[in-house]
């Protein structure tokens, strides 16, 4: 049997050729064969289908034809996020110029553990990771998997700068990321603040500050997963300079904001935190993963700080060699910094706004469709690009059935949000190309289904 040909050798790329041609042709074939935003059927239809296209996972003889198959089957039966009518969750469609990026980085294969592995990426990263900081007015930035990880590692840092026994507070609103990263990480219960309007209140919060024992760590949110919505931020950041506390901000919704002039003012405030997330395959468009954490003490990575002679030997270090271990609780790391990268270059500060402005635009449109119509609720107008509706005069119980009625028919991907002791259905758009007259077809789905 010939040997398969490498990706990241001088002839990987003639060898890929005829593979992207493969893998393009099932891409579109697949999703045609889908015919929608996901695929009809519901998880018992879908499981059947990539059962029988897998068949023998592991066959005693390989299929030259497998990549075609799978490629397509996995087309015909994935969500598509660029679909009008994909408008759930922060599940963005990724830009095609970050797609050829990324398959660069996996072509290359370079490991972000040691700079013997990832000369150019590494300066890259650490290029770009700044940039990104500065710009919301921190000083460096780590990549990471995403908001997850950023705030696992922003709770990190906070206890191994402030103490072991540091304290959590933030609202019902946050990510359930945090609590779960102060469980993780061994930290007493956190305080969980009540946001009766979607935000976390200031007063309530000065009364937590005040009433517990310090040290503390506030993390406030700058787009919620459930609406989109942005904490007071200039308040509770006067509030924790008052009360020399540690501000994290999960802005990995909202955090992209920075670069439309229309929209940044929303973030003031964002500069005076500590740590803050971003998440650029969120409202950045990029190929999962795209995260990262920004700080405005970079002395506070010392506390990543790990030596393994393979990795970081003391004389390479002394030698000049990069220490890379620093920059991440992970080891093996690949470049996802490429993909930022080629985005920001490719579209500069005007083409990202031009986009952030136009999905936001793209939710209060559809929030004055909600609004003039008789037969919605709309929650509010949108702060970023996520809309909360429910047909008017409905039970929770039949804004759930409308849901999971569109996806088991593959019609529509609608979110679902509890808030004011009500579900509502949720839509988040993050497609800049969208017309209104999906919008408007979407809200006709609804009321398709709904009982009359």
């Amino acid at each position: 049997m010939t040997t398969p040909p490498f990706a990241s050798s001088p002839d990987g790329p003639d060898a890929l050729q005829p593979l992207l041609n493969t893998v393009l042709d099932a891409l579109r074939n697949g999703g045609r064969a889908r015919g929608g935003p996901l695929p009809a059927g519901g998880p018992d239809a879908v499981t059947a289908r990539i059962t029988a296209a897998i068949g023998d996972v592991l066959p005693d003889k390989g299929d030259p034809n497998a990549l075609h198959t799978l490629v397509h089957a996995l087309a015909k039966d994935s969500t598509d996020p660029a679909h009008p009518l994909c408008a759930a969750h922060l599940h963005c469609p990724p830009l095609t110029v970050a797609t050829a990026a990324d398959l660069a980085a996996s072509a290359l294969n370079p490991s972000l553990d040691s700079w013997d592995q990832a000369p150019a990426a590494s300066t890259l990263e650490t290029i770009v990771s700044r940039k990104l900081a500065h710009e919301i007015g921190l000083t460096d930035a780590l990549v990471t998997t995403g908001g997850t990880e950023s705030n696992q590692l922003a709770v990190l840092l906070a206890r191994e700068t402030q103490g072991k026994n540091v304290r959590l507070i933030c609202g019902t609103n946050a990510h359930h990321s945090l609590p779960r990263a102060a469980w993780l990480l061994g930290l007493p219960d956190p305080v969980i603040i009540p946001t009766p309007n979607g935000t976390l209140d200031p007063t309530a919060l000065h009364h937590a500050l005040t009433h517990h024992p310090h040290p503390l760590l506030v993390a406030a949110t700058a787009g919620t997963t459930d609406a989109g919505l942005i904490d007071p931020l200039p308040e509770i950041a006067r509030l924790c300079t008052t009360h020399g506390t540690r501000l994290h901000i999960d802005a990995a919704y909202g955090g992209p904001l920075v670069f439309s002039e229309h929209h940044r003012h929303k973030l003031t405030g964002l500069e005076t935190a500590h740590t803050v997330t971003l998440d650029l395959h969120k409202l950045g468009w990029q190929p999962v993963a795209a995260g990262l954490l920004a700080l405005a003490h970079p002395h506070d990575l010392t506390t990543l700080h790990h030596h393994t002679d393979y990795l970081n030997a003391d004389d390479d270090t002394e030698a000049g060699l990069p220490d890379l271990l620093h920059r991440s609780l992970r080891t093996t790391r690949r470049p996802d910094i490429l993909k930022i990268a080629v985005t920001l270059k490719t579209l500069g500060r005007t083409g990202l706004a031009t986009l952030i402005d136009q999905v936001c635009a793209h939710a209060r449109a559809l929030a004055a469709l909600l609004h003039d119509h008789p037969g919605f609720e709309l929650h509010d107008h949108p702060t970023i690009s996520t809309v909360l509706f429910r047909p008017t005069n409905t039970t929770d119980t039949t804004v759930a059935h409308i849901r999971r009625h569109l996806l088991h028919q593959g019609r529509a991907v609608l979110g679902r949000a509890h808030l004011d002791n009500r579900l509502w259905l949720k839509a988040t758009l993050l497609n800049p190309h969208t017309h209104p007259d999906e919008l408007a077809h979407l809200l006709t789905l609804v009321e398709g289904t709904t009982p009359g």
